[in-house]
Parts: C-alpha cells; sequence; structure tokens
C-alpha cells in the first residue's frame, strides 16, 4: 500500500462514521473493534481528529485508544502512520522499570532493596565519596528517591540531564555527584510521604539501565527483546545510546505506537499478553501504586506518573508512561481504557497540559453512558 493511499484511507476512516483501528497485523498484534461497541462515541471521536488536524493541540502526531482490552481507535496525523517510530523521550524510563521488575523475577537482581554499587565495581573510586552512595538501592532508583543530588527540574542542579549529556561516562556521571542537601524549607525523606523526597532524575535511571545490564549480563536492547519485546511481537526498538556503548534507559527509546499501547495494556493487564504472564503481576501492582509523593495532587509508582483525570466532576485514578512534548501512555482502570498520544511538542509551552486536556475535556467526554 503505498503512504498517499494509506493517508487517504486513513482520512476516510476519520470523516466517517464509526471511526475504527486499520490494517490488523496477522500476528500476535491487537484485536480490532469499533468504537461504539465498546462505548465510545465514533462522532466525538472524529471531531476530535479533525481537531487535531487543524492544529488546535500544536503537533499531536497519533492517538490511539484501547478499551475493553480491544484497539477501538486509530489515527495518524503526520506522514509517518502505522510504521512510524515515535521517539516518546521519558517514556522510555517505564520500560526500564518493567525490565527491572523482569531482572528480580528471573532472579538476576536479588531485590528492589538491592544495592545498586557492586554492579558497577569499575566505576570506583567515586568522587564525592560518602558511605551512604554504597546504600543506594535499585528502588532507589524506580523511585527518583536516592540521595544523590539529581533534579532535572532545577537548572542549578549538578546532576541535571543536561550536565550529564556533556560527559561521556553517564553512569560515572551520576556516581559522582554529591550527596544533596535538606534547607528547612524541604522536606526531609523521614518526613515525606512514602518515606522518600522525589526528585525527577534521569541520570538514575540511565544508571539503573547500566546495573539490569549488569545483572543480566546481557545488553540492555537484547534482554529487553528477549523478556519484554518478543513475547509482546514488538519488532521495532530504536535505542539511544551514551557515547561509551551503554543503551540509554532513561529516554530516547523508538517504538511504534501501537507498540506502546501494548506496553500500557500490557500493565492495565496485570502484566499478561495474549494469555502469558510476561511482567508477575505483584510487580505491576507495585509498580502503579504510590511509592513517592511528587506534590499535592501527583505521585510516582516505579517510573509512573500515578494522577487522575477530571470530567464532568469525576475524578479517574490513572497511571502513566510520560516523556517530554506531552507523549504519553495512560491506563484509566475505571473506564478499562488504554490511551497512547505522541506529539512532536518539544518546543511547545506546557506540553503536557495540552495531552491533558485532549484526555480529559475530549476522549474521556467521548465515553458513552
Amino acid at each position: 500500500m503505498s503512504r498517499m493511499f494509506a493517508a487517504v484511507l486513513s482520512l476516510s476512516f476519520v470523516l466517517s462514521s464509526p471511526v475504527v483501528a486499520q490494517n490488523k497485523s496477522p500476528k500476535n498484534d491487537w484485536p480490532i473493534a469499533t468504537p461504539a461497541s465498546q462505548g465510545l462515541s465514533p462522532d466525538k471521536l472524529a471531531a476530535m481528529s479533525a481537531a487535531i488536524r487543524k492544529g488546535d493541540y500544536q503537533q499531536i502526531t497519533s492517538v490511539l485508544i484501547a478499551r475493553h482490552g480491544q484497539l477501538v481507535f486509530e489515527d495518524y496525523y503526520d506522514d509517518q502512520g502505522t510504521d512510524g517510530v515515535r521517539n516518546t523521550r521519558s517514556a522510555t524510563k517505564t520500560v526500564t522499570g518493567m525490565l527491572a521488575g523482569a531482572a528480580i523475577a528471573h532472579g538476576d537482581i536479588p531485590a528492589i532493596t538491592t544495592p545498586i554499587l557492586p554492579y558497577l565495581a569499575d566505576k570506583q573510586p567515586l568522587e564525592n565519596a560518602d558511605p551512604r552512595k554504597g546504600k543506594i538501592t535499585v528502588e532507589d532508583l524506580l523511585t527518583m528517591s536516592s540521595l544523590l543530588e539529581c533534579d532535572d527540574e532545577n537548572q542549578f542542579s549538578r546532576g541535571n540531564e543536561e550536565r550529564m549529556y556533556l560527559i561521556e561516562d553517564w553512569v560515572k556521571f551520576y556516581l559522582d555527584l554529591p550527596v544533596k542537601g535538606f534547607p528547612a524549607w524541604v522536606s526531609k525523606p523521614a518526613e515525606s510521604p512514602h518515606g522518600r523526597s522525589f526528585a525527577y532524575c534521569t541520570a538514575g535511571v540511565t544508571t539503573l539501565g547500566a546495573v539490569i545490564q549488569r545483572a543480566t549480563k546481557i545488553p540492555l536492547p537484547d534482554y529487553a527483546r528477549k523478556v519484554l519485546f518478543a513475547p509482546l511481537d514488538i519488532e521495532t526498538a530504536e535505542w539511544q545510546f551514551s557515547p561509551l556503548g551503554q543503551a540509554q534507559g532513561g529516554g530516547g527509546l523508538g517504538l511504534k505506537s501501537r507498540d506502546l499501547l501494548k506496553l500500557g495494556q500490557l500493565y492495565a493487564n496485570g502484566g499478561t499478553w495474549g494469555g502469558q504472564q510476561i511482567i508477575p503481576a505483584a510487580w505491576v501492582k507495585a509498580s502503579v501504586s504510590p511509592q513517592a509523593q511528587v506534590d499535592d495532587t501527583r505521585n510516582y509508582g516505579y517510573l509512573l506518573w500515578l494522577y487522575p483525570y477530571a470530567h464532568k466532576g469525576v475524578s479517574h485514578p490513572a497511571w502513566q508512561m510520560a516523556g517530554t512534548g506531552g507523549n504519553k501512555v495512560v491506563a484509566i482502570p475505571d473506564l478499562d481504557m488504554v490511551i497512547t498520544i505522541t506529539t512532536t511538542n518539544y518546543g511547545v509551552r506546557n506540553p503536557h497540559v495540552i495531552s491533558d486536556k485532549l484526555i480529559s475535556d475530549v476522549i474521556l467526554d467521548a465515553v458513552e453512558p
């Protein structure tokens, strides 16, 4: 099928009723249903696509919706279509969290409380030596709550992500950071919910990817293919690498939109896909449960964001993979719905607000009583 013909076909389904997903793979791919059959308004979804094409949500590149485990809506707003590999930035972090769960389940990492330094002996001795560094655990990196001074949301932080990219060895960059201080106006870990002080830190997740690789003795992309992507029939995964060749577990992984939706549905299913238990259900449950508090409205699980979506006075708890630009894979359990939104809104102000508004004001409005 030519790209031009595919684009025309996609548009024709947007402008007609019902809106329906296209081109089911003969492999272990998505079961497909019409939106109406799963309680979604095709007219409202068609109107959403028209608004996206008009530019109301800046540069949205794809929207996919699964309801009750079936793909009910799929549309693309660029020239890449279903085969487009989306750089969803920090949504990669959740994939690294999945791989950590698999490594623990397979016994390669003994437990979430396992210290990370024994896996990284070649990075030592460390700058800013401190005995507390030896107590940093896998769980500290999963919850963005280690004691190292690393905060991507603070341009003055020594561990800010942009500083890491200036260094050849990204893992040693993280390990060499000083232990952060807690001035009077900042809550100490012991005073914080869940006993953890949250600070968003890409370098820590980059380091977690290296720990998984060392523990499994398999390059991170190969391990991901073995325990996660192959069972989901995800055939295309484009990793980014550090100057030393370490796969970046903290961001930049390229995946197709349907495959991103699979990752969300995998966790919505309690770790199963196609009748196979790929990630342990207990790990999934812990991952989507609050493990650290971000602020008054948001919590954090194991490399997953937790906050609700409100529509017509009803609050719907949700968890999500999220990356720069408002790229998201969102699961809303009480509606049995998983949503993927990919974008190139990297230079747009408040891009996550744009994607969240699309979900709360438009997609949730399409749910029929």
